[in-house]
């Protein structure tokens, strides 16, 4: 065949009408098909590998869907946790995507208490499969100080996971309370700041990733402790903390919304917490930077806190239920006591955290009366029975017993 006779096998273009042609044999291929190969390609080996990675993943719609069955309202700061989730472990299977190496974002949880930032952290580890350890920021002191260290946290995560290293470094550790370490002490200007901005700086290492020496067993400041070196770079940090003086603030952003919490009788509840109001309330900039991911749960009312009774997968009437129903026993709850042990928790300030207490002062002198009766096939718990609990009776001719 002449030179002037080839064509490209895929488009037909002469050889004269290309950059270059490639030929082998009988075969010939110009750039541009070349280059569109590869395209084609290059696109196929994402899809695989996004194919691949989602089997061990879900999508942030269905990791919502996940935390949706555990914590009931919240929908804004369950996307964003979601979202958030997906991408951190998107990072860890990919670190470096067409040379742009993905840093890492650890969430921030501002909400009040009892209104479902613990949960949320447990059920994102839940739906990952991977480790989990909670911490309190209040007990964490500065290297040197009486208390624990920050190097603690991440030997409790290595214990959730058995031990593992590999398991213990993709792990999500959520420390809580962490407003508490805020530097609001004149005193710390002069002194040192040993639970304050002490251990802020203390725990920006961990937080950005690095490799830390954390003792397995005894204490740090025990030469004889065993320690392992622990990577922090693909561990999830979830921060969570009331920030009440933020949450009450009743000032206004230059569009007139209204910052932290507020309600009003004509709209929802905003939040409009930004890096700045972070570092007025005592955070350091270096701090916030490590924690991008800001998640803003609201204080729950009484119709949340009557669904959060009845209808996560492990719903607290659902446990009693079930523990009734070990002695034989059905256990049912009028909708008007319903409502009224919300109502307490609403007007105590404990949010969903405190409807156990609650709900076990009610059960209390049943859960040790009704097991021994053998005449107890029913209980239907009343309002009238709850208001006579708490005004220090238990008063079993107001159940419904049979």
């Amino acid at each position: 065949m002449k030179q002037q006779d080839i064509k490209c096998s895929f488009c037909g273009k002469p050889i004269d009408g290309v950059k270059k042609m490639f030929s082998a044999e009988d075969a010939h291929i110009c750039d541009n098909c070349c280059e569109l190969c590869s395209s084609i390609a290059h696109k196929e080996s994402l899809k695989e590998q996004k194919q691949q990675f989602q089997q061990g993943l879900s999508v942030p719609e269905k990791i919502k869907e996940h935390l949706d069955s555990y914590v009931i309202g919240q929908e804004d700061a369950k996307q964003v946790l979601s979202v958030a989730l997906y991408n951190h472990y998107k990072r860890i299977d990919k670190p470096v995507m067409q040379d742009v190496e993905l840093e890492k974002s650890n969430i921030l949880m501002v909400g009040p208490s009892g209104s479902g930032k613990t949960l949320l952290a447990k059920s994102l580890a839940k739906v990952m499969d991977v480790p989990f350890a909670v911490a309190d920021a209040t007990a964490l002191t500065e290297a040197g100080y009486v208390g624990e260290d920050v190097e603690s946290i991440l030997s409790r995560l290595l214990a959730a996971a058995d031990f593992d290293m590999d398991r213990a470094q993709k792990g999500i550790i959520y420390i809580d309370e962490i407003d508490k370490i805020a530097n609001k002490s004149e005193s710390a200007t002069v002194g040192r700041d040993v639970s304050g901005e002490g251990v802020q700086q203390g725990l920006l290492k961990i937080l950005e990733g690095a490799e830390v020496y954390v003792p397995i067993k005894g204490s740090r400041k025990n030469s004889t402790a065993e320690t392992a070196l622990f990577d922090t770079k693909h561990v999830l940090f979830i921060c969570g903390g009331a920030f009440v003086s933020l949450s009450h603030k009743d000032t206004k952003d230059k569009d007139g919304s209204t910052m932290g919490f507020i309600k009003d009788e004509n709209r929802a509840e905003k939040s409009s917490i930004e890096a700045k109001d972070l570092i007025g309330f005592g955070l350091i900039p270096e701090f916030i930077g490590r924690i991008p991911v800001i998640a803003t749960l609201n204080e729950l009312d009484i119709d949340d806190l009557l669904r959060v009774l009845q209808e996560p997968k492990n719903a607290i009437i659902k446990q009693y239920q079930a523990l009734f129903q070990l002695d034989g026993i059905e256990l049912e709850f009028e909708q008007e006591a319903l409502k009224e042990i919300a109502a307490i928790a609403k007007e105590t300030k404990v949010g969903a955290r405190g409807l156990r207490s609650i709900i076990e002062k009610i059960m209390l002198p049943l859960q040790y009366e009704l097991p021994s009766r053998e005449d107890v096939d029913r209980c239907i718990i009343t309002k009238a029975y709850i208001d006579r609990v708490y005004e220090g009776e238990a008063d079993q001719s107001l159940l419904q017993i049979n």
